[in-house]
Formats: structure tokens, C-alpha cells, sequence
């Protein structure tokens, strides 16, 4: 992964002292991007190296309106869930999940879809983008686990997985198939209306992020002293209008990132590395 290929750069001292100054003794909110999870595996979009490997990402008019764009990429999310799903928290995850229980971390706002959080301990979590073990139905709402589904899409498609094994898993949860190996590929239904075209429970790109998820980013913000920035470019507008708005309320504004944000400009404080070399750091610093 090419996170890993910037592991070894040294925190900068100064730069990490002034982090812990910025966070000790305020009420913190995280907003976390990809690169919280590079290092867990999963691909990214806009990271180091993404150009090798640039694909265009499933789009939501396009979703809703083609039965063909479906087939896709329900096709592929068979063959990449099993691999997603098998992803595992890192260190920047585990040290997130400590400072929030030390008392230094109010909530975590994540625009990641892989649930990591949670399951190195994160409680209080916003998943902006929602998240790719959810499924819900277009038509009557109810909701499904995306390892159930998995069941019915290889009841569906016998001996489908095992066609593709070496396929190439893709940042959104699904891999990378042939035009050939769409052919004959059937999606199921809804299971509780029986027609109902299934979703994962996902923002896909050219949707908004639900206005109550945002109303309640917000409020976090509203009580928030820092907002502490990690692993993200803030290149997609959904995480950059936390930094506005945070720079508007005149909050502490610090940015863990490889490279340059979107955010920059506004923060008071800038750490280069990956966000699991320095969160680790900054818990040990804080205690």
C-alpha cells in the first residue's frame, strides 16, 4: 500500500507538541478521511500513487437510472465484500478509539464507509457517507445486512466468486471485472416488498449526505473548541464545510495528512504523516 511507503518519515517534534497544545484541555471533533484506512488496506482515490490506478467511481444518477450499472456493480461488490469486509482497525483507528475514551475526543465525524471506527472502539460516530454493511431497498426502506445479501447474490450467481478470485479489489468495497464477466449475472430483489431495487447505504458520488446526518455533524461542531483533520484531502465538499465552518466559528483547526488539503490555509497547526504513526504519538504525548 502506499501508505506505507511514507511510514518511516520522522514526526516533526515541534509540529507534534504544537497538536497536543492545540487539543489538551478542549473539547475536540475529529473528521476522518481515507487515509485513516490506507494503512488498514483499503484503497484509496486521491492518495500517494492514485494516479496508477485511477478508475471512475460508481455515480448515483447512474445507479438509479440503469439496471446495467446495477448488474456492475452488484457483480463486482461480490467479489470485493468478502475482502472488505476482512480489513482489520490500525493503529491510527486504535489510538482514535483511546483518546475518545481518555476524554480528549468529543465524536468522530468519518467520511469512510468501512466502519473501522466502531470496531477499534469508536462510539460516538457519524458516518457522513454511511456505510457498505448496510443495505436499504429504494422502494419500501427496509434495511439489510450486507453479508445477508451476500448469501443471495451467490445463490443467485453459484460459482461467481470463485470465476473471479484474482480480481482487484476497488476503494469502493467491489473489484475490478471484465465486460465478459457481467454476462448472466442476476441481482435479487428486495426481500420483505419483492420488488424493490437494493442500495448499499452509501452517498455515492453525485448524492448528498442526508440533511439530519449533517444537522447533527453541526451540532458537534457548534460545541466543539478544535477540529482535528485526518488523513483527508478535503477535496469533496461534504468534510471541506466542516473546516469553513470551524474556521468561521474561529476554532482550533489541525490537519494529520501525507501532502496538502484543501484545508490548509485554515489551520493553525499541520502534521505531515500517516495518521497511524501520529495518533499514536499524540495519546502518548497527551497522557
Amino acid at each position: 500500500m502506499a501508505a506505507t511507503l511514507f511510514s518511516e518519515i520522522p514526526i516533526d517534534p515541534r509540529s507534534l507538541e504544537a497538536l497536543t497544545e492545540l487539543v489538551q484541555g478542549r473539547r475536540t471533533l475529529v473528521l476522518t478521511g481515507a487515509g485513516c484506512s490506507t494503512e488498514s488496506g483499503i484503497p484509496d482515490y486521491r492518495g500517494p500513487g492514485t494516479r496508477d490506478r485511477a478508475r471512475n467511481p460508481i455515480q448515483h444518477r447512474e445507479f438509479l437510472s440503469s439496471h446495467a450499472a446495477r448488474v456492475r456493480y452488484w457483480a463486482r461488490s461480490t467479489i470485493g465484500w468478502p475482502h472488505f469486509r476482512a480489513f482489520e482497525p490500525n493503529a491510527g483507528h486504535r489510538a482514535l478509539a483511546q483518546l475518545e475514551h481518555d476524554g480528549w475526543v468529543e465524536a468522530v465525524l468519518t467520511q469512510n464507509v468501512d466502519r473501522l471506527h466502531q470496531r477499534a472502539g469508536s462510539e460516538n460516530v457519524v458516518e457522513l457517507h454511511g456505510a457498505l454493511a448496510d443495505v436499504r431497498c429504494l422502494g419500501c426502506g427496509a434495511a439489510e445486512s450486507r453479508d445477508a445479501l451476500q448469501s443471495r447474490l451467490l445463490e443467485l450467481n453459484p460459482g461467481f466468486r470463485e470465476a473471479q478470485a484474482r480480481a482487484e479489489v476497488a476503494p469502493d468495497g467491489d473489484a475490478e471485472l471484465t465486460a465478459g464477466a457481467l454476462e448472466n449475472f442476476r441481482i435479487p430483489s428486495c426481500g420483505a416488498c419483492g420488488d424493490g431495487v437494493l442500495k448499499p447505504a452509501v452517498v455515492f458520488f453525485g448524492d448528498n449526505v442526508p440533511p439530519e446526518r449533517v444537522a447533527r455533524a453541526f451540532d458537534l461542531l457548534d460545541r466543539a473548541h478544535v477540529l482535528l483533520v485526518l488523513g483527508t484531502s478535503l477535496a469533496v465538499y461534504s468534510g471541506y464545510r466542516f473546516v469553513l465552518k470551524a474556521a468561521e466559528k474561529r476554532l482550533g483547526i489541525g490537519i494529520v495528512n501525507l501532502g496538502e488539503s484543501r484545508g490548509d490555509s485554515h489551520a493553525h497547526v499541520m502534521v505531515q504523516g500517516t495518521v497511524g504513526q501520529v495518533l499514536p504519538a499524540l495519546a502518548r504525548a497527551l497522557r
